[in-house]
């Protein structure tokens, strides 16, 4: 039994097999921590299928993870369902209602023509959940990465990207399965690369913080730190929360959630690395980008032949990616006044951040 975090080896659960729980979140219940997400197993990049349904592991210590299997499996025989591994599903959710005591699984679609979400539910945790709406796009938004946070007596709220507009902030109804009206845009002045997703919001130091990452499908990007007055308050942004990121690409990974480790006052970050072979320095990485972007708003951004010539030669197309193999990085969220921060750590141990 280890009793570290490596970001160095990739994360195998306790049969030894690779975790299976990108895009992933945690959910804690009893003592237990479950880390649940996109079951890549089968994706290879070699084939149609994005994602064979939704995974989740458990465990008491957040090092050693039990496989419970797939809680919300594929529906392999119906190709019209979203739940057929060839629909895009991606960055389950999951929220107790605390008026109905349902647990309730937001998914988000971003294949050709979707850009949606659906909404299950079930009695227990690890399921059985069932499809009570399809093809939901709150606000006629183009749904895109998304998070959930219950801020207790203040509240349940959804931030998702609304394609690249910007990201929505709103509050969801008692029953978990439904928005509201109240409802805000944030990051709505970007252009690709720069616009946001890959939304994670936690409390902490009595603020409320969001981490965001640039759009450029499974290649890493720069994330972004920001500050909220209340849950849908005024934002304040903070820059980069990678210190000493030498690729210039969030430590090659992108931020699927923060979740606190309970008894501590430790929150923790986590990231896929869905392009595990992919590597990159820091500022050629950043005039990469900046070439895109001069792509996609030539009025506003300027970069020499050179460096959008490297654009071709990003690994951008996702439905070619194995990931499969795509590993994580585990981070504790450090402090530098009231901004949380990151730094690389190969292994850590949880009782060593306390």
């Amino acid at each position: 039994m280890s009793d570290k975090l490596y970001q160095v080896k990739p994360l195998l659960d306790t049969s030894g097999r690779r975790v299976q729980a990108h895009g992933g979140s945690v959910f804690y219940e009893d003592g237990v921590y479950y880390f649940y997400g996109e079951n890549k197993e089968k994706s290879t990049g070699k084939d149609k299928i994005w994602t064979w349904g939704v995974r989740a592991y458990s465990s008491c210590d957040l090092v050693n993870w039990k496989d419970e299997g797939l809680i919300i499996p594929p529906e392999i025989e119906d190709k019209k369902s979203l739940l057929h591994p060839y629909h895009h599903l991606d960055r389950p959710h999951i929220v107790r209602s605390k008026k109905t005591g349902k647990y309730v699984c937001w998914l988000k679609f971003c294949g050709k023509n979707e850009f949606c979400f659906a909404v299950l539910v079930a009695d227990q945790f690890l399921g059985p959940y069932k499809l009570i709406k399809s093809y939901f796009r709150p606000y006629d938004a183009d749904v895109g990465d998304f998070d959930i946070h219950d801020f207790g007596e203040r509240g349940v709220y959804l931030y998702f990207a609304d394609g690249k507009k910007g990201i929505i902030g709103c509050r969801l109804t008692d029953d978990c399965t439904d928005v509201t009206e109240e409802h805000r845009l944030y990051y709505s002045d970007r252009t690709v690369p720069y616009c946001r997703e890959a939304v994670a919001v936690f409390e902490a130091k009595e603020n409320i913080y969001m981490l965001t990452s640039g759009m450029t499908s499974y290649v890493p990007n720069p994330s972004e730190a920001a500050k909220l007055s209340a849950p849908l308050g005024e934002l304040t942004e903070l820059g980069d929360p990678h210190i000493g990121d030498k690729s210039g690409a969030s430590f090659l990974s992108q931020i699927s959630c923060v979740f606190l480790h309970r008894g501590t006052n430790t929150h923790i970050a986590v990231a896929d690395r869905w392009i595990a072979s992919f590597q990159s320095k820091r500022e050629q990485h950043l005039r990469t980008l900046n070439a895109i972007a001069a792509c996609c708003a030539p009025g506003k951004y300027h970069a020499p032949l050179k460096d959008i010539m490297a654009v071709s030669k990003l690994p951008l197309n996702s439905n070619k990616i194995d990931t499969s193999v795509a590993d994580y990085v585990i981070l504790p969220i450090e402090w530098e006044g009231e901004k949380p921060v990151l730094r690389w750590k190969d292994e850590w141990r949880l009782k060593d951040v306390r």
